[in-house]
């Protein structure tokens, strides 16, 4: 898929004291970008008068590019022990997104330019948890690598990670803009994910993100670049022929991913599930979403973080969990579930 080029920028005048933050701001220049100043990444007002759903599509296509003052790192389970925050929101427009959620009508794509700053917290969270080992999210709020290209954020917190006996890091994608992480000093550190649904899935819901092929492709290449490789099949839907479109994606994925790199794969399941605030967030910037969404038809439950959601009932769960993990040990018997959720 072609690479993401934002439609304007803005930066915080402290990002231009950073290295990586001189190095993007030249690079948008080359690429003729619009540059304007905004007082904090987490206000951009340039983008007003406009319906949600103008601002949603402009929002994602505006690269923000600040300093991250915050000192405590968030929680992140169940997939590590806590986010690290890189950069914020993505250019894709996946109509399901949990972002809606957290991020709201406007999901900047945001870029945080004090990596030295973040990975020197990281290494005193590592510290204190010692001598066990500490996992880290890089994706929890984006998908980090659209912008790899400008910022080179991920490939120097995976050899500062490589470089740290008791530190992981895991992050995960629908992208295939990758090559620049191949070549870098892991250690088998960091563990490479990428996002996958079924062809009838992406192509309804996951706009501008890479085809599923063309995802199991650099897969392919994280995996002959040594990086322990997983994947999210995520969010799977309960839908007339699920079973077959889901039983396709694994065998899709079976006959494109070379015999060296099904031994040692992770998976994890996370089904379908929204908040109200989401719903309405949902239908207001894709109003004629297929999404299924009916709150009579799921089961209301709290999340982690307090607030409810409408999740599938026990009976649908028991029946996606079980085809999902009979799916997983008739494809890739040596391969091991992380969870299901």
């Amino acid at each position: 898929m072609e690479r993401f080029i934002p439609k304007r920028a803005f930066f915080e005048p402290r990002a231009l004291d950073y290295p990586i933050g001189e190095k993007i701001y030249k690079e948008l220049l080359s690429l003729h970008i619009p540059i304007q100043m905004t007082s904090s990444h987490n206000r951009v007002s340039a983008l007003t008068g406009l319906t949600s759903r103008q601002a949603y599509r402009e929002a994602k296509q505006t690269l923000v590019v600040g300093v991250k003052k915050t000192t405590t790192f968030a929680p992140c389970k169940p997939s590590a022990h806590y986010q690290l925050p890189l950069n914020t929101s993505c250019p894709g427009m996946c109509e399901y997104c949990y972002l809606a959620t957290t991020l709201g009508k406007k999901p900047y794509v945001r870029l945080y330019v004090n990596i030295e700053e973040i990975l020197n917290k990281t290494a005193a969270y590592i510290e204190k948890a010692a001598p066990k080992v500490t996992i880290f999210e890089g994706a929890a709020t984006s998908d980090p690598i659209p912008t790899e290209y400008l910022s080179g954020l991920l490939k120097t917190t995976i050899e500062f990670f490589g470089r740290n006996p008791l530190g992981r890091f895991r992050f995960v994608t629908k992208h295939t803009d990758i090559e620049s992480l191949l070549t870098a000093e892991h250690s088998k550190h960091t563990t490479f994910r990428f996002s996958l649904n079924c062809e009838h899935i992406i192509a309804a819901y996951e706009h501008h993100t890479a085809p599923m092929l063309e995802r199991i492709q650099a897969a392919s290449q994280v995996a002959a670049a040594g990086y322990p490789l997983g994947f999210i099949i995520a969010p799977v839907f309960s839908f007339p022929g699920w079973q077959a479109e889901y039983q396709k994606l694994f065998a899709t994925l079976s006959q494109n991913l070379p015999a060296s790199a099904q031994s040692q794969l992770t998976f994890e399941f996370i089904t379908h599930r929204f908040t109200l605030r989401a719903k309405n967030n949902i239908l207001s910037l894709f109003p004629e979403t297929t999404l299924p969404m009916e709150t009579e038809n799921r089961q209301f439950k709290y999340g982690q973080f307090g607030y409810g959601k409408y999740i599938y009932d026990k009976q649908m769960m028991s029946e996606i969990k079980e085809f999902l993990y009979e799916q997983t040990v008739s494809f890739f018997p040596a391969a091991k579930i992380d969870y299901f959720v």
